[in-house]
């Protein structure tokens, strides 16, 4: 099973049906007026969050404190949280100022963006025969081929990102100074959902390396006010950091892998509707020639992300100005120390596949093939029959989707409104019982409330 991070607060939901239209692979379901996610089909995408008036959905993610009880604990930030800050509060003040709250190192995932890049280059020369290769930086895009577009899971890179590869230098760097790894605590400070399910149950892997996860705004918003409680005469402890080099800044921005990959024909797609025309498009042959494909499921890519706390294109701004002086930096012959990875190269590149993408369709119908051929027969002549409308009214996103509920007995025929109409004007049911109908799809006060005008 999937791990899921997205998580529906029943007390909270008032079964508005916004998350259910907006849910790229239709996961959401509405019941007894309540929303609830169908969890073969869901991606963690967190469109559904971003849409609920009621802050009825919540991220499940680890307890902050628990990195406390690691001597040698590791924030494995995203570059884009240091995007997050206005343009007053340096690099170096974060860095420090993580250090005053508990962390015992400090260390940005992009730190393996060019070793990363180096590991896709490599496949991409083994495997001339798979085109295009799809990157495995986003996990909501790879669950979303897992179970949409099965065809494609063999076009994805069985690569470690540089979360996993930044992991593994870590450990390494500290055991070898003499650091026991159960001191090692690493925790990835996340920008969206999909990479806490991601850590939590990683694809290709039986067991992730990072011990926790914590909430990107839950953090920024600590940073912030330490740093504004500390004032401006505060006299830093700066921590050793890494100073990324510019393409490793904007690495995990759209175009970012794109710009540095060596396919001659390539894409770079963000937002999951746009990603999914276009994997309509491939699946159906209606592309060609395409060697490398960077997709990411949220608009500006990680800018975007469900956590963070500003607004993505100031985000992006900001990460394109430390980007350029990056640039500056090195022109002027100062080396980025992302570099100093590089020793370990061969041993990240030799140890970063995983296990080949499988999928896991969201229509597995029956474990038994013969039968699974008879319902998707039934569930195609059902949809034809069907007024193929699409209102929500029956508690399912489409009627595609309602026809698959029924034939799968997770609906009843009788909760189509237009069905429901018919069988009461030809006197084969009541009006009480298709009252009754309506009441445990969308609840009791929806029905029985006086409207006056």
């Amino acid at each position: 099973m999937f791990y899921h991070a997205l998580q529906i607060e029943s007390q909270r939901c008032i079964g508005c049906s916004r998350c259910m239209k907006v849910c790229p692979t239709e996961a959401v379901r509405i019941h007894g007026g309540k929303a609830a996610i169908q969890e073969h089909r869901c991606i963690d995408c967190g469109k559904c969050y971003e849409v609920c008036p009621a802050e009825a959905i919540t991220i499940k993610d680890d307890d902050f404190e628990s990195f406390r009880q690691y001597k040698h604990s590791v924030a494995l930030l995203p570059a884009v949280f240091m995007g997050q800050f206005p343009d007053e509060i340096s690099v170096s003040q974060v860095y420090a100022t993580l250090g005053e709250l508990g962390f015992a190192h400090v260390m940005e995932v992009e730190s393996a963006a060019m070793i990363f890049a180096d590991a896709k280059n490599k496949y991409a020369f083994e495997h001339s025969d798979v085109r295009p290769l799809i990157s495995s930086f986003c996990p909501a895009i790879v669950r979303l081929i897992q179970i949409k577009y099965p065809s494609l899971v063999e076009n994805v890179m069985p690569i470690k990102v540089p979360l996993d590869l930044s992991a593994m230098y870590a450990i390494e760097e500290l055991q070898s100074r003499g650091i026991p790894r159960e001191e090692i605590g690493l925790f990835y400070i996340t920008p969206c959902a999909a990479k806490i399910a991601a850590v939590k149950a990683p694809v290709g892997e039986e067991k992730s390396i990072i011990d926790g996860v914590i909430n990107m705004n839950l953090l920024y918003n600590r940073v912030y006010k330490k740093i504004k409680e500390l004032g401006k005469n505060h006299q830093y402890q700066v921590q050793s950091r890494q100073r990324l080099g510019a393409d490793a800044i904007l690495s995990t921005l759209t175009n970012g892998e794109r710009r540095i990959c060596l396919a001659k024909r390539s894409y770079a797609i963000d937002g999951i509707q746009n990603v999914m025309d276009f994997l309509d498009k491939l699946e159906n042959d209606e592309v060609e020639g395409v060697e490398f494909l960077e997709l990411r499921a949220c608009d500006q890519s990680c800018a975007g992300a469900l956590l963070s706390c500003d607004n993505r294109f100031l985000c992006g701004e900001r990460m394109y100005a430390r980007a350029r002086k990056a640039a500056e930096r090195e022109r002027n012959g100062e080396m980025p120390r992302d570099r100093e990875m590089e020793k370990y190269k061969d041993y990240l590149i030799d140890h970063s596949l995983v296990d080949e993408v499988q999928p896991r369709s969201m229509m597995v119908l029956d474990t038994d093939i013969g039968k699974a051929l008879e319902k998707m027969e039934k569930i195609e002549r059902l949809k034809v029959q069907l007024p193929q409308i699409d209102c929500g009214v029956c508690g399912a996103p489409t009627c595609e989707a309602f026809a698959t509920d029924v034939v799968c007995d997770r609906a009843h025929l009788h909760s189509c409104v237009f069905y429901r109409i018919h069988l009461e004007q030809n006197g084969k049911m009541s009006l009480r019982e298709g009252g009754a109908n309506m009441k445990s799809i969308w609840g009791e006060d929806r029905i029985e409330k006086e409207i006056e005008l």
